[in-house]
């Protein structure tokens, strides 16, 4: 499960991250776009500047007694002066300056036009033969600051814009997904034998016919099941009908022979048959085990166990127990069931000290069923799940009827744990069938 990964939650991040990016690009190019519009704005500033302080400068120059000495222009209030100005003559002399003119080092003999020094962007602008000259400043970092704020002003909306567009995109693919995420979960619960049709009413149109395959498929599926279960009951006739017979005629046969040689051999004979009986029974229980059809579409009731008791040979042996509320409600085919049930039971019946009862208990969430005896080693234990396997045990038997109860579990999504001994106890062997979450009422 590692290596799964969601479509919602991938196409949820990259829709944002594409939205963030898109918005960063957009707020990138727009803040180049700002830049060189804030440029020609500051330009055209310095540049107005200077034409205008150019006439005023030579009239307060022609105005002024001493025209040799220079004159600050006192500000008309505290404020902070982005652009100054200083007028100079044709020899490089200050005739008439701004406020804050000093502090900016406005550099002499510059040419008309535009100049960018380290610190400053200039306009010079000449008047009356080149005697007049006035220079306009305005510091770089001044229009940084400026360029950055407005940066800052467009980037400062992707903070919320981030959160509100995952918020979105989320219940956005929350809605459109919602058929999607039905349909999966219709094919999860078909998963342990429920072949019934998936819906296919309000998928979209890329998953509709992938919902119409799954249908085809089950339904070739449950074809299949339905074959396999009708060769496996015909099978199961025709078997034990021939060995029926033979066996009634072998009885026959013994019956009418005298004591001797002859009647010897035929009680072999029957003592072979009923072996075969039980054998082809075995397999044929093992052939359904391992194949499909262990689960019933509607749930049945758990009933099998309470017949057991009675259908047992040692039904005196049998210490039954079932829960109060009935045990689980399964949806494991009743046969199914039957032959997991009995054949757990025969075996503790088989395999267990003679007249030491057979604890079995049905409860909610397991099947358990546990009996007296020697103890298997550890390093039989396992094997014994496996067919035709047997333990060190002198009774009669196939070595099959573990390895059925085994396949049964396992094509049922059933747990099948063994023990030996009986775990709290000396000796003895338990077998555990746990039933999952969806077994239970």
């Amino acid at each position: 499960m590692s290596g799964r990964w969601s479509l919602r939650r991938r196409l949820g991040l990259w829709l944002a991250a594409s939205v963030a990016t898109l918005w960063l690009a957009a707020a990138t190019v727009a803040g180049l776009v700002l830049r060189h519009e804030i440029d020609e704005v500051f330009d055209s500033a310095l540049q107005e500047v200077a034409q205008r302080v150019l006439p005023l400068a030579y009239s307060e120059l022609l105005a002024r007694e001493d025209g040799a000495s220079a004159q600050h222009m006192p500000p008309v209030g505290p404020h902070r002066e982005y652009i100054t100005y200083m007028v100079r003559d044709g020899e490089g002399r200050v005739l008439l300056q701004s406020s804050d003119a000093e502090q900016m080092a406005i550099p002499a003999g510059l040419a008309p036009g535009f100049h960018t020094t380290a610190r400053l962007r200039t306009y010079t602008e000449a008047a009356v033969r080149g005697t007049i000259i006035v220079t306009t400043a305005e510091e770089l970092d001044h229009r940084a600051a400026a360029v950055r704020r407005a940066g800052m002003a467009l980037i400062w909306p992707l903070v919320a814009l981030v959160p509100i567009a995952l918020a979105g995109v989320w219940l956005t693919l929350r809605l459109t997904l919602r058929p999607v995420l039905a349909f999966r979960q219709a094919i999860a619960e078909r998963g342990r034998g429920n072949l019934a049709p998936v819906p296919e009413q309000g998928l979209p149109e890329e998953m509709a016919p992938v919902a119409g395959a799954v249908n085809a498929l089950m339904d070739r599926l449950r074809g299949a099941l339905e074959a396999e279960r009708g060769f496996a009951a015909n099978s199961a006739h025709e078997l034990r009908t021939p060995i029926a017979a033979a066996l009634a005629q072998t009885q026959r046969l013994m019956a009418e022979l005298p004591e001797g040689p002859a009647q010897e051999r035929a009680r072999t004979i029957a003592g072979a048959l009923r072996r075969l009986s039980r054998l082809s029974e075995k397999l044929l229980q093992l052939a359904k085990a391992e194949g499909a059809g262990l689960l019933a579409e509607a749930p049945a009731p758990r009933h099998v166990i309470d017949d057991l008791d009675r259908q047992s040979a040692r039904a005196g042996d049998i210490a039954l127990t079932i829960a109060a509320d009935g045990g689980p409600v399964s949806d494991l085919d009743p046969d199914a069931f039957a032959v997991l049930a009995r054949n757990l039971i025969e075996n503790a019946l088989k395999h267990g000290t003679p007249d030491t009862p057979v604890h079995v208990r049905l409860d909610a969430d397991r099947l358990e069923i546990s009996n007296h005896g020697a103890a298997v080693p550890a390093e039989r234990l396992a094997m014994l799940l496996r067919p035709f396997e047997r333990g060190p045990t002198g009774a009669d038997g196939s070595g099959l009827g573990l390895a059925i109860a085994a396949a049964i579990c396992r094509g049922a999504g059933l747990t099948l744990e063994i023990a030996s001994p009986i775990p709290g106890a000396a000796d003895g062997f338990s077998a555990i069938v746990r039933f999952p979450k969806a077994f239970r009422s």
